[in-house]
């Protein structure tokens, strides 16, 4: 018998019980569909959190002295920072890269004083896709590059101190030589973010302005941040620039500077992958069950073919094929019925905020959003499909190689 009979005989076979077959194929769409949307939410919410602490801090990658992860101080910085700059864009990987500083400091009016984090960046050479605190200011503005005392202030930072937009306050900080300087600022604009330690904590100042206080040279920072399209290259292109920068300078990869967040995500990332394991399992008993069954139902049928000239070889290869057309079936239907609701969800997302409430969940810092987003890796993608497929036909193979064991008179005579 030529394979393309066999072929036909398989699919001929599947309308053979028809109700058993739609509820096969059904689980595997509707398993295809759980898998689909459980990575799809995974992949684009944990990228979406990853590159918003990467707007919060250091970029995807930092650039920084060797020394500075472990013990942050103002005395631990990186000079020749347009040097550092050309060498992350020479990689060509790189869509932006920014130099700051950062640190602690203590901001005081006439009736409060509180210790906060500061950034001190260039407005001019920063917006909303370096920085995420700039589309945050709810009042007043931001401060212009060469604004020698202006400042903005978290929320809640500010009700603390009694400060409101004009305003002045005093800073102090340790400089890089380690002495106490303090200098005054006026409050431009009012940070409101939604996350109870950013808007009690940080303070935004101009880049220069910050320099001449700590006593910085003009191309010295505590940190390079270099933003990249896909945060997944960042391991990589890290050690690239490591091997060209030297052992001077360290780049840093986010997951290093925010080893709770990358532990959080991975975690949950674990648990996603254990529970589309559950249901390739689930999926494959599906299988198993249908074609285990269809097998015993047929012994006697497979006893004649085998008595008028069919190999064992040729039954078992019949069966495999029957759960191969599953398959096959099983998996544009499963198409069928996920790209509608996938498309819709990727562009309109689930609000999720009354579930989350006022205070949302905070990750090293990092606020979880209140809209859940769709969007798998395409690669993601292909690989939930070739699970499901391989765990089709394997469920399979056992029925197959049970069929390709009859024999031939004791079946004949069963039936």
């Amino acid at each position: 018998m030529k394979k393309t009979s066999l072929w036909l005989m398989a699919w001929r076979n599947l309308g053979r019980n028809r109700r058993r077959t739609l509820l096969t194929l059904a689980s595997i769409a509707f398993g295809v569909f759980l898998a689909i949307f459980s990575m799809a939410a995974q992949d684009r919410n944990w990228q979406e959190m990853i590159d918003l602490g990467a707007r919060m801090g250091g970029g995807h990658i930092t650039l920084q002295h060797p020394e500075y992860l472990d013990t942050p101080s103002l005395s631990r910085t990186v000079t020749g920072t347009d040097a550092l700059i050309e060498a992350a864009f020479g990689t060509g990987e790189v869509d932006r890269a920014v130099e700051r500083l950062s640190g602690q400091l203590m901001v005081s009016t006439a009736r409060e004083s509180y210790g906060a984090s500061f950034i001190a960046f260039d407005p001019e050479a920063e917006d909303v896709e370096t920085l995420s605190y700039l589309e945050a200011v709810s009042e007043g503005g931001m401060f212009a590059a060469d604004d020698r005392t202006g400042m903005v202030l978290g929320a809640q930072l500010a009700q603390n101190l009694g400060a409101e937009l004009g305003d002045r306050v005093v800073y102090t900080a340790t400089d890089r030589s380690g002495e106490i300087v303090a200098g005054l600022g006026r409050v431009r604009g009012i940070l409101r973010t939604g996350s109870p330690s950013i808007d009690v904590g940080v303070v935004l100042l101009p880049l220069e302005a910050a320099r001449g206080v700590l006593g910085f040279a003009p191309d010295e920072a505590t940190q390079v941040a270099i933003f990249i399209s896909d945060h997944r290259r960042s391991e990589d292109l890290a050690a690239r620039l490591q091997g060209q920068l030297g052992d001077g300078v360290a780049a840093v990869p986010w997951f290093e500077g925010r080893p709770d967040l990358y532990t959080f995500i991975a975690m949950k990332v674990g648990g996603g992958v254990v529970m589309i394991g559950i249901i390739a399992l689930m999926v494959a008993a599906g299988i198993f069950n249908t074609v285990f069954v269809s097998v015993m139902e047929r012994l006697r049928e497979f006893g004649i073919m085998m008595a008028v000239g069919f190999s064992p070889a040729k039954l078992f290869r019949l069966v495999v094929y029957e759960s191969v057309w599953l398959g096959v079936i099983g998996l544009v239907l499963a198409a069928v019925l996920t790209s509608g609701p996938y498309l819709y969800l990727s562009r309109a997302g689930i609000d999720m905020g009354a579930m989350l409430g006022d205070s949302p969940t905070e990750i090293s810092g990092v606020a979880m959003a209140s809209q859940l987003s769709f969007g798998i890796y395409p690669e993601n993608a292909v690989r939930i499909v070739a699970l499901a497929f391989a765990a089709v036909v394997l469920a399979g193979i056992y029925p197959a190689w049970r069929a390709g064991r009859v024999r031939p008179a004791e079946s004949i005579r069963i039936g």
